[in-house]
């Protein structure tokens, strides 16, 4: 328990914390993934940990230790005469000296460099408490992410995605710095939980240790307020799982009293590449019922580079004098679009207002300044902003033409936030010939359902409404969430969203065809 002396190192250490942290932009910290643990989030976890320890005298590591806030935490929760040991590594040197002259008398020693390069310890450790740098992929050099996947593929002779974050090689080397039955306690991103990077680590946490429990806290009470980021407490030993062991999945409060849990077997686990469904649907198992993308081909919505240039409303169109053939309905997004039906306009031109248009256009620059010259001023505008030279424009030829997207009669926005007890994702019945950009998914219908609503074009209200119906938790389950509650779900993602429920009245018309007779 805490002595008094402890009591203000803790108070020191706090202090050191919002300097260092000052020290850098928000923009530099996130590139390091420098996410400082909330004190009273590191005591809880290592109260957690006391409670699953047995009578072993406690060998402590921390591989980035940053302050010092889970070795403090330790003298919180644990006697002083439990700590057999302590060690941390910590890359940055103002943080390691911090910790340094923070905790050296204590007895925590600190290893300044980088802990993917370390040697192993003569002697494993039983108790890793870590909140590892949620330092993105796209941080990771391509000689680092080399060496981390070969690293990893001599230890535990496992394969990773280039796409994997830092916090996912932290977690999978410790393996081998850890005793036999030693226990770990990760505080980490939940998107490993369902992107499809993250495999590897359900695969580790499945097959090759015992999993006790994963809590996830809800998205909407951040544990960082600077990362705009979901968390999970990952708790495992070091061991093979015993037969027929099911782990404990939590969500929402403290992970000693979360607000839901349930025990999910670990062949439960290991057919589920969605691990967010837990504790909500304990006993799913992934089957080969009829989903949306057996229905529809779903793609992302057109990608501009520059909606502020190339979306135009039909003011700026005139004023412009870009002619019609340039130019193709597109709905606004979701915030001003204000029903979830989108009639249409006898020309087809949607029923809402303004109406906004999308500059797509294949004729050179010479025809347009012939034959166009107030268009052409306009082209030269967007130059002059240098949006032609920019990604994706660049990639175009030319640069003011789009991509095909052609109308879809249902779409669903890709990002959103569950708020007045609405969902996050809505579904859209859009019943003219606009198109839409990348706030939306496109599902456009296809197969035996597609030919189906060519020649009863009327049940499209039907599918609407089915769409509709299907239970948002199916969205969320198949989806990503990140901090303050924001949802995610991409095309791949929404094709897994069971489907069945569509077809229901429809099963004879349908059984004729053999594509969809396997499947009902």
């Amino acid at each position: 328990m805490r002595t008094a002396a402890t009591h203000s190192i803790e108070e020191c250490r706090q202090a050191q914390q919002i300097h260092l942290d000052g020290l850098r932009t928000a923009a530099e910290r996130n590139k390091l993934g420098q996410f400082a643990t909330p004190t009273p989030l590191a005591v809880s976890l290592a109260r957690y940990a006391h409670k699953l320890m047995d009578s072993r005298p406690v060998r402590f590591l921390d591989p980035s230790i940053g302050t010092g806030a889970f070795y403090s935490a330790l003298q919180e929760a644990f006697e002083p005469g439990d700590i057999e040991a302590a060690h941390g590594v910590e890359l940055d040197p103002l943080f390691a000296n911090a910790a340094m002259d923070l905790w050296a008398k204590l007895g925590l020693r600190i290893q300044l460099g980088d802990f993917t390069t370390q040697p192993l310890p003569e002697r494993g450790f039983n108790l890793i408490i870590a909140n590892p740098p949620y330092v993105r992929h796209h941080h990771l050099s391509g000689a680092d992410k080399e060496r981390l996947k070969v690293k990893l593929l001599q230890s535990l002779r496992l394969e990773i995605s280039g796409l994997a974050g830092l916090y996912c090689y932290f977690m999978l080397l410790c393996h081998d710095w850890m005793e036999q039955q030693g226990l770990a306690v990760w505080l980490i991103p939940s998107e490993f939980m369902n992107v499809n990077y993250g495999s590897t680590v359900r695969r580790y946490l499945a097959d090759r240790v015992t999993l006790l429990h994963l809590h996830r806290f809800c998205p909407t009470d951040e544990q960082f307020t600077d990362a705009l980021v979901s968390s999970a407490v990952v708790v495992f030993r070091k061991s093979p799982p015993p037969q027929g062991h099911r782990a404990r999945f939590s969500f929402g409060g403290p992970i000693e009293g979360p607000d839901s849990s349930a025990m999910v077997s670990l062949e439960t686990l290991r057919q589920s590449d969605k691990w967010t469904q837990f504790p909500s649907n304990p006993d799913i198992v992934r089957t080969n019922d009829l989903k949306l993308d057996d229905l529809f081909s779903i793609k992302r919505g057109l990608a501009t580079g520059s909606n502020d240039f190339f979306i135009l409303t039909q003011a700026e169109a005139g004023e412009w004098q870009i002619p019609a053939q340039f130019l193709r309905p597109i709905l606004p997004g979701p915030r001003n679009l204000k029903s979830d039906v989108v009639e249409s306009l006898p020309d087809g031109l949607p029923d809402i207002s303004p109406i906004h248009f999308l500059l797509d256009c294949t004729a050179s620059e010479e025809q347009i300044e012939r034959d166009w010259p107030r268009f052409y001023e306009y082209i030269q505008r967007g130059k002059e902003k240098d949006i032609h030279i920019a990604y994706l424009a660049s990639r175009r030829k030319p640069w003011y033409s789009q991509e095909n997207r052609p109308p879809a009669p249902f779409l669903c926005t890709y990002m959103g936030r569950a708020r007045n007890g609405k969902p996050p994702f809505r579904i859209i019945w859009n019943r003219s010939n606009a198109t839409a950009h990348n706030v939306y998914l496109l599902l456009y219908p296809r197969g035996p359902l597609r030919e189906m609503l060519k020649q009863h074009p009327e049940r499209e209200a039907l599918i609407f409404e089915k769409l509709q119906m299907i239970a948002p938790d199916r969205f969320i389950s198949e989806g990503r969430v990140y901090g303050g509650g924001l949802h995610k779900v991409e095309p791949k993602e929404l094709g897994k969203v069971p489907a069945g429920a569509l077809l229901e009245g429809f099963e004879s018309e349908l059984r004729k065809d053999e594509q969809y007779a396997l499947l009902m």
